[in-house]
């Protein structure tokens, strides 16, 4: 039953790629499938981009493992659309044609300044596409037998697929179709709990009080972030990380507008919202049904609380059910990713600064499709090393990078009159660089237990999450950068403000 359910879900997207395919003749289908989305197709794809394998196994399994900590993840989430919406959708979709960069670079011509953009966008990405293959890796394990390596290897040649075929219009379909089934089996066992628990919220919580080792001590806070700082950290990344993340970004590009392009939020945010709602009872359920040994019997990060939960309370069927959907989220996303990464190195590093802006239309879809098998073996490698980290953290890490290194630069560029170009390198650069060296110094990689980290000694950095010093960081390098240059462009700026608010 399981592997007909995996096979169904291979064979369905497979299908998708195969029509999305014969629409993908040019640049402009590749990158962003022309334009063509509407605003509950985009709105539902987005949905589907971002309710990743962080959300449905790792939040889950956080819930279940640490409490009120868990939830945390899915109330930064949610809470980062506002930011989406309010600040970023309608200047990006005015200004930017097909990547983070174009948007910049619709201020600033130096192509200095695109390359690190599109630096930051291929780091970003292969970070996030870490943890879905991680997540990938463990799920088929658990469901099919199959050992570590041979799953990671199976999502990345799919992936490659979609993407190198297929591009933006099967990474849509593909994650629309992804964001129905993920909402459909998430519905069905939060009813199921729910049930359980005589559709009673009070008698739910009551019942956590003494459902798990951590008693009562559940339903609060610190659990897992027994220092204030540390959860203020995480927060920062999560809830300005969204507003950074390239592949969530490229999909305003989708549409024909930016009134289309704001009506696309308004969808996403409904569906993400009614789901990380749904993450309650996701985690209690484990929590309850499973119980944290049985959790991290299976594995040790809590990364397959969902599909146990599955399989106490509807047996094999459910199981393979949500454990088929929990591979189609996976898909999805890491198509988005590869798709985000590929067109930064093909429209930004090989279009404008290796041809300078003079490629034909074959050589950058040529190129965008052999940026993505690049791509996707660098983070099947990566993701070969990273088996015991938790997929929820390392999204985190993807976040706190979105926000310290692009936000600063994706805000300046709209809302400050003078900002310069060397401003917009010095926040990039500084931001990306404090990020990955804090962590790389971090409890996350390195544990005085062996088997806690992916190194063994004593992390010089004490946070496992560094949001609260690299964020502020990669706006004070945007704004040092800014007045210690001299050079201005306000009538470039003037134009600026007219097109991001307008599109004009």
């Amino acid at each position: 039953m399981a592997i007909a359910l995996f096979c169904a879900i291979v064979f369905l997207t497979l299908v998708i790629t195969y029509f999305a395919a014969k629409k993908t003749n040019n640049a402009s289908e590749f990158y962003t499938a022309g334009g063509g989305l509407k605003g509950w197709q985009n709105g539902t794809a987005i949905a589907g981009d971002y309710m990743s394998a962080a959300s449905f196994l790792g939040i889950a399994g956080t819930i279940a493992l640490a409490g009120f900590d868990g939830f945390f993840y899915s109330i930064g989430f949610l809470v980062a659309y506002l930011v989406v919406l309010y600040l970023v959708a309608e200047p990006l979709r005015n200004l930017g044609k097909y990547t983070v960069a174009d948007m910049i670079a619709a201020r600033f011509s130096d192509k200095k300044i695109r390359g690190v953009a599109a630096l930051n966008t291929i780091s970003i990405s292969i970070f996030y596409m870490i943890a879905q293959l991680v997540g990938a890796g463990a799920l088929i394990k658990l469901l099919l037998g199959i050992d570590y390596t041979t799953s990671v290897l199976i999502v990345g040649i799919l992936m490659t697929i979609y993407v190198v075929f297929g591009g933006m219009h099967a990474t849509s379909w593909v994650q629309i179709t992804k964001a129905v089934l993920l909402m459909a089996g998430t519905f069905i066992i939060s009813i199921i709990v729910f049930a359980k628990f005589g559709f009673s919220i009070t008698a739910m919580f009551d019942h956590m009080k003494t459902a798990t080792p951590l008693g009562e001590a559940f339903l609060n806070p610190g659990n897992k972030y027994k220092v204030p700082l540390e959860t203020i950290s995480l927060n920062l990344a999560l809830v300005l990380g969204t507003a950074g993340l390239p592949h969530i970004l490229t999909r305003f590009f989708t549409v024909k507008d930016a009134p289309t392009a704001r009506s696309s939020v308004v969808y996403a945010t409904w569906i993400i919202g009614i789901f990380y709602i749904m993450t309650i009872f996701l985690g209690f359920g484990a929590a309850a049904f499973v119980g944290a040994e049985g959790i991290t019997a299976v594995d040790k990060g809590g990364n397959m609380a969902a599909p146990l939960l599955a399989r106490a309370l509807g047996g094999d069927f459910l199981f393979a059910f949500v454990s088929a959907v929990a591979f189609a989220t996976i898909l999805a996303v890491v198509t988005g990713l590869v798709l985000a990464a590929a067109s930064a190195f093909a429209h930004d590093f090989y279009g404008h600064i290796i041809r300078r802006g003079q490629a034909t239309e074959k050589e950058q879809l040529r190129t965008a499709r052999w940026a993505s098998i690049g791509v996707s073996v660098l983070s099947i490698l990566l993701a070969l090393f990273a088996q015991k980290l938790n997929v929820a953290f390392l999204v985190s890490l993807a976040f706190a990078v979105a926000a310290a290194a692009n936000l600063p630069v994706i805000l300046f560029t709209v809302f400050w009159k003078r900002f310069n170009t060397t401003g917009a390198v010095a926040g990039m650069l500084v931001g990306l660089f404090s990020t990955v060296i804090l962590v790389a110094i971090g409890p996350n990689v390195w544990s005085p237990e062996a088997g806690k980290a992916i190194l063994v000694g004593e992390p010089l950095f004490s946070m496992a999450n560094p949001g609260i010093i690299s964020i502020p960081l990669g706006f004070i390098a945007a704004y040092a950068g800014t007045l210690l240059s001299s050079s201005k462009d306000e009538v470039k700026y003037r134009e600026i403000v007219v097109k991001a608010n307008t599109g004009v």
